[in-house]
């Protein structure tokens, strides 16, 4: 029953993603039927994704297709990502797209295009996290390039097919460096298997890691980090991003921050799992110290300079992604339930500001920081949305973030980082500035005299509002279901060796009353 869900996970998004293609031809009704395919589509990765979790929670995982395909629970927290994440920017997409068709920025046949490659895009994702076979699984990050390439520049415009061509070009080259680690792998692996078809299975080479050479796996995971760090916007392999989430229409933001950094990253996390397994866990914990440290002091940075709302808030997405990669450096049952526990945290939080940023955008009809004040005026629910988000991003507490981060230096500490932990720190106090000073000058002052005061729509603030009690529901309580998630996640991503029931007992002992 769980293995038809997970085949039906997959087929859902696909088939239905045709289906809205193929509104186009549908006349006057296209829109209408266009908006029910993509609200069908959303609400059946929602229901399925539930239900996988559901699976692997109730007998360990789930595999289909001749184990093609295999959901664990380091996959399923990242399923549930996509499920929740992009179900609810789903919802908020619809308002957001019925604006921008009554102002005249979309066309009728580009709806119907924004829709059909949406779910594309969820596919897509999808596919990445719950492919066993590790060439298909680079095949799936590849295709969330060609899926999102489009929604990136779908508005025609200059900046933004600039922004879609440079996303296309970065990612391409920096995913054939990927295919090349995840080839250099196969070649070793497919030596000593009994089957040489079984070498392709991220499963199966797990288990017999300790007879991969251990020159090719340090070589392959060099230009696994490389390669699909790209794609999760490690520094500084990043260029793209910063672009590719300003110009995006803003639903399209969230899920590439939201929800497509975090599916590279596991890409990263699967074979960094193979390494520990095959040579021990010190050569990838020096990299990803050396990436994630790299990624938060740059982008704290950028950040502070930025006068784009949007391209702050993508620079906020490499830092987090180095936040989550430092805490997987760190390494131990704490270091890596930190990380885990950020993925889904920074997710919730990073979507919320997106599309609140979208809200700012309808109301103002611009990004530039410069022209937004007067927020409480002019939109005061927006503008309590985006306080409350802006201090989760900041990790100030009730919010999730604030568990997360803390768990992050409390692990780096604990491990003896002391002094990379304070340097960071001292970065992410400049990151706080940046956040502080786009709440204050947004909010307070004079919203301009030919605005009218009032929200946009209900549509685009509901899914926002549901975003942020989540964010203050996981800071305050964390349900047993998601403990249990994680805590068997961490499991599967320590080396072999580590205390099974310290993540456990921490998680408790942090968030469960």
């Amino acid at each position: 029953m769980y293995a038809q869900s997970l085949s039906w996970l997959l087929l859902a998004p696909f088939l239905l993603s045709l289906a809205a293609f193929a509104m186009r031809w549908a006349g006057k009704r296209s829109i209408w039927l266009a908006e029910l395919i993509h609200l069908v589509s959303i609400t059946a990765v929602l229901l399925l994704s539930m239900h996988v979790v559901q699976g692997v929670l109730a007998q360990g995982s789930i595999s289909a297709l001749n184990d093609w395909l295999h959901v664990d629970a380091l996959a399923a927290v990242f399923v549930t990502i996509v499920g929740v994440v992009g179900f609810l920017v789903g919802v908020y997409a619809l308002g957001y797209i019925r604006h921008d068709l009554s102002s005249g920025v979309l066309q009728p046949q580009q709806v119907t295009l924004f829709y059909g490659l949406l779910n594309l895009f969820l596919f897509t994702m999808l596919l990445v996290v719950v492919s066993n076979n590790i060439i298909m699984m680079w095949v799936a990050v590849e295709a969330t390039t060609l899926g999102s390439a489009f929604l990136v520049g779908i508005y025609g415009q200059r900046a933004s097919l600039e922004a879609a061509w440079k996303y296309v070009i970065i990612c391409t080259v920096g995913v054939a460096f990927g295919l090349y680690g995840t080839i250099l792998v196969y070649s070793d692996a497919v030596h000593f298997m009994k089957e040489p078809g079984m070498a392709i299975l991220w499963t199966q080479i797990v288990e017999n890691a300790q007879a991969l050479d251990p020159t090719i796996l340090k070589l392959a995971f060099v230009f696994v980090m490389i390669g699909f760090g790209t794609k999760a916007g490690i520094f500084p392999m990043h260029a793209w991003l910063p672009d590719a989430h300003s110009e995006a229409p803003s639903p399209v933001s969230a899920l590439l921050s939201g929800v497509l950094l975090k599916c590279a990253l596991f890409v990263v996390i699967r074979f960094a799992i193979i390494l520990s397994r095959g040579i021990g866990a010190e050569f990838p914990h020096l990299i990803l110290l050396i990436f994630g440290a790299l990624s938060v002091t740059v982008s704290t940075l950028f950040m502070f300079v930025q006068r784009d709302l949007k391209r702050l808030l993508a620079y906020s997405s490499v830092e987090n992604i180095g936040l989550i990669v430092l805490a997987l450096g760190v390494g131990g049952p704490l270091g890596v339930l930190a990380g885990l526990m950020h993925a889904v945290n920074h997710s919730l939080v990073k979507s919320l500001m997106f599309l609140t940023s979208g809200n700012i955008l309808m109301k103002y009809h611009t990004r530039d920081l410069g022209k937004i004040h007067g927020m409480l005026q002019a939109a005061p629910l927006t503008s309590l949305l985006l306080l409350a988000g802006g201090l989760a991003l900041a990790g100030s507490p009730p919010f999730n973030i604030f568990i997360s981060k803390f768990s992050i230096f409390s692990a780096g500490m604990q491990s003896g980082h002391i002094w990379l932990m304070l340097v960071c720190l001292a970065f992410l106090a400049v990151a706080f500035a940046a956040l502080l000073r786009v709440i204050s000058s947004s909010l307070f002052g004079q919203a301009p005299d030919e605005m009218a005061a009032g929200e946009v729509q209900p549509l685009t603030l509901a899914p926002i509002a549901v975003l942020l009690v989540l964010a203050i529901t996981l800071g305050l309580y964390l349900p047993p279901q998601i403990a249990l998630l994680l805590n068997q996640a961490a499991g599967i991503a320590l080396p072999p060796g580590s205390v099974a029931s310290a993540p456990g007992a921490l998680l408790n002992w942090l968030v469960l009353p």
